[in-house]
Formats: structure tokens, sequence, C-alpha cells
């Protein structure tokens, strides 16, 4: 009899503890038109997908990523001059569409099912983390899109980490004429 009791106040203790540590962690932060993706600097409204907020110690505003996947590199690199205290992401179950992620439907990072591997791809035209509230909206998306569905420390360096090849844009001028165009700029300049 004395053992189960132990265990059930084992059990109690460490449920209070998982709330108090929810309970101190800072709120997720409504994304406004004014917000920028850390790394790019570009306002996270003219992206398309899933969005991500980095919140850390002794920070006012969070960071926030125009794709997931940049939040997840950015928690991994030995880099941060600050302890990073809560990562929300967009809950694509909730979200209104790609183009429009929301601005209020954030979910802790740590209790998101990610579809890692489908064919989604970013704000930032890099293959996506697409998070997700709901394993059963997930499992649609797989479905539909490809992928498999992780937890957060499931989810491989290789996939966050590494080098992405992309597509130039339409319009843009790759590097094979970049000697022509450096010798007609010469010429013009003698001219």
């Amino acid at each position: 009899m004395t053992r189960p009791l132990i265990l059930f106040t084992c059990l109690l203790a460490l449920a209070a503890c998982n709330e108090n540590e929810t309970a101190n962690l800072p709120p997720p932060v409504t994304m406004t038109e004014e917000a920028l993706g850390h790394f790019c600097q570009m306002a996270l409204v003219e992206h398309p997908g899933p969005k991500a907020q980095i919140h850390l110690a002794g920070m006012p505003a969070p960071l926030f990523f125009s794709q997931v996947r940049d939040a997840i590199a950015y928690q991994r690199m030995p880099e941060q001059s600050h302890a990073i205290t809560a990562i929300y992401v967009n809950d694509m179950a909730a979200a209104p569409s790609w183009e429009e992620p929301g601005i209020d439907n954030w979910l802790l990072a740590e209790t998101a099912h990610f579809v890692v591997g489908s064919d989604a791809v970013g704000g930032m035209a890099a293959p996506e983390l697409v998070p997700f509230g709901d394993r059963a909206a997930a499992l649609a998306f797989t479905a539909e899109r490809g992928g498999t569905i992780l937890g957060l420390a499931e989810i491989p360096d290789s996939e966050v980490l590494a080098p992405v090849e992309l597509e130039p844009a339409p319009g843009m001028l790759d590097d094979d004429d970049f000697e022509d165009r450096l010798r007609g700029l010469s010429k013009s300049r003698e001219s």
C-alpha cells in the first residue's frame, strides 16, 4: 500500500513541476506587419508558410523567423548569446492557408508534430518543416504532400543545418555570365 502511495505522490509532484515550467514560459507574441525575419531582415507577412519565434532570456522581444527550419537551425547553433526560453511555431492545423499561416496560432515547438521531408517549401524557398498541433492533421498533410512526422528532438541536424541548393528566381542572372558582365561594365567606364 505504501509503494503505490509513494508512486502517486511522485507523479503528482512531477505534474506540478511541468505546470510550473509551462507557467514560467514567456507567452507567444502576435506577429505584426512590422515583424522581420531574424536572418533575412525581411517582412514576415510577405512570405508564405509557417513562421517561428524564439524567446531569449533577458530579451524583451522574440526573434522571428521566416521559416520554421531557420528557427530550429538557430536553436542548434552554438553561437547564441542568450539562453532560449521558448520556441513557438505556427500551428498549420489552425492556419487559414499556406499563404496566411496566422498571427496568433502559436504552439510550443516541443509539443508540435513536424512533417519533415515533404514537398513543402517555406518563405525563403528552402524545404520546410511543417508544424501541427494535431497529429491527425499532420498525417493528412503527409498523405497529400509526403514526408515523415517527427518530434522536435527527432529532427536530424541535416534537415536544418545542411546547405540547400535553390533554383534561381525567374529573371535572376546566374554566375555563368559574371565575367562577361564585369568586362562590359569595365568597358563602359573606360569610355
